[in-house]
């Protein structure tokens, strides 16, 4: 079956409104589930119309990796856990940059086995693919490395890196330049385009160190958008053209959001280079540990809490405690509000999405620019797991490598209570001197158990 290209075109128009629409509503929870739905159906009423209107080689074939993909995404959405998420959106953009080269290097395949000779243009969106998917598969991988710590999350830097990314760089315009004025299947300036795109994956992401992974994760997901734009050219599919330039665009807007949190520029994200360790200064003085008796009796009588969630909440878990503390701390009178850092956690959003699957009030969320002007009139904050965002080295700590970094000023209010497991410094490996003001107090253990025991308190 055959459809007319009016049909297909029709189709497509369809699709990429839904994919807009449903990329609207994703900026409300409220509206956030049925964003997903509607994006959904736009995705595949996208693919059976293309998989009617084109030849296809092996409908079997199709099935079966149709079959693999539908396993392997449904146990990874039940098996992995929450604190694997940052890792998982990783893989899911390297496979989107992977899947765009292999659409790039088919193209070239019917391009040069066709009929005429391939125009520059298709060429160039060929080179442009396998480019941009290239640097975000083997971008991503050394993502998923950093935040797996399956490799060390610091900044990776050497004598003469920006020289030899230059040299790098050269080596791809010139690799292109030569197949495009060559274009066969055996060329070997493909091969070298090929390679250098990974390369260069690689040595953009190492100098970016474990603090700054957010804001990767953004880029490569933007990446992995603009590589699926070109594919679209090369292969002449408008919706895969529209759907690219979405994520591609949405990816760079996040990035921009991104490196504001973390006064980064741009241009600091897209050239690497950034996040490098510094000589920061050594933080002594001396912790005042708090029991969970003791920190009841300091809430009980709190007029206002402010919750701080981090990636420590995600190890232990401890949301939906946290949910249900809060809910006790208001029904005894107290504010409850959740100060959200735009990169708490290992990925974008991710403390918004520990909340939401425990049912916390998207009301109580608020972001770091709003909360600071109230923190000075606040009871207690509670800490749970978070370090780099809240650490005033940022601010009072011109060696420290996170200084200028916009932070949640915790010690700006009456109390503090900080939940950690141990004095161990962040994700950055950056020393924290707000475990040492006068206004804090450690509550060490797990995270979820420190706060089941308030919450047994209260209840008791």
């Amino acid at each position: 079956m055959n459809l007319s290209a009016e049909l297909v075109n029709f189709a497509y128009i369809i699709s990429a409104a839904l994919f807009i629409l449903g990329l609207k509503m994703l900026g409300h929870p409220d509206s956030a589930r049925r964003g997903n739905l509607y994006s959904a159906v736009g995705m595949a009423l996208a693919i059976i119309v293309t998989l009617l209107a084109d030849s296809i080689v092996s409908f079997e074939v199709i099935a079966l990796a149709t079959l693999g993909g539908t396993v392997v995404g449904a146990l990874a959405a039940r098996l992995v856990a929450m604190t694997s998420m940052p890792e998982m959106v990783a893989l899911f953009n390297g496979s989107g940059g992977a899947a765009s080269l292999l659409v790039g290097w088919a193209a070239l395949y019917d391009e040069i086995l066709g009929t005429s000779a391939p125009s520059t243009f298709i060429l160039i969106t060929i080179i442009l693919s396998i480019l941009i998917g290239g640097v975000t598969a083997s971008g991503s991988l050394i993502a998923y490395g950093k935040l797996s710590e399956r490799m060390t999350t610091a900044a990776i830097v050497f004598a003469g890196q920006r020289i030899v990314n230059s040299l790098i760089l050269v080596g791809i315009v010139g690799s292109s330049v030569m197949f495009c004025l060559e274009p066969t299947l055996g060329s070997q300036w493909f091969w070298v385009l090929l390679a250098l795109s990974l390369v260069l994956g690689v040595m953009a992401v190492i100098p970016i160190g474990g603090a700054d992974m957010p804001v990767v994760i953004s880029l490569l997901n933007s990446y992995s958008g603009l590589a699926a734009c070109a594919a679209g050219f090369a292969i002449g599919n408008n919706l895969l053209i529209v759907a690219g330039s979405l994520v591609g665009a949405s990816g760079i807007i996040l990035t921009n959001i991104m490196c504001k949190a973390m006064n980064r520029s741009l241009a600091n994200v897209l050239f690497s280079g950034f996040g490098a360790a510094k000589a920061a200064t050594k933080v002594e003085g001396e912790v005042k540990p708090i029991v969970a008796d003791d920190a009841f009796l300091i809430l009980e009588a709190a007029q206002s809490v402010t919750f701080v969630p981090g990636y420590g909440m995600a190890v232990a878990q401890a949301q939906h405690v946290v949910r249900e503390l809060g809910e006790l701390l208001e029904k005894n009178g107290a504010e409850v509000n959740f100060a959200i850092h735009p990169v708490a956690g290992r990925m974008p959003g991710h403390m918004n999405v520990l909340l939401a699957e425990a049912n916390v009030s998207y009301e109580q969320l608020v972001e770091m620019d709003d909360i600071n002007p109230r923190l000075p009139n606040t009871d207690v904050v509670v800490v749970i797991g978070a370090n780099d965002v809240v650490n005033p080295a940022a601010r009072e700590d011109e060696n420290s490598p996170i200084y200028g970094m916009p932070i949640i000023n915790v010690d700006h209010a009456r109390t503090v209570f900080v939940l950690k497991r141990s004095m161990g410094s962040g994700f950055s490996g950056v020393d924290n001197p707000l475990f040492f003001k006068e206004n804090t107090r450690m509550l060490f253990g797990d995270a979820k158990q420190s706060i089941s025991a308030l919450v047994a308190e209260f209840k008791s």
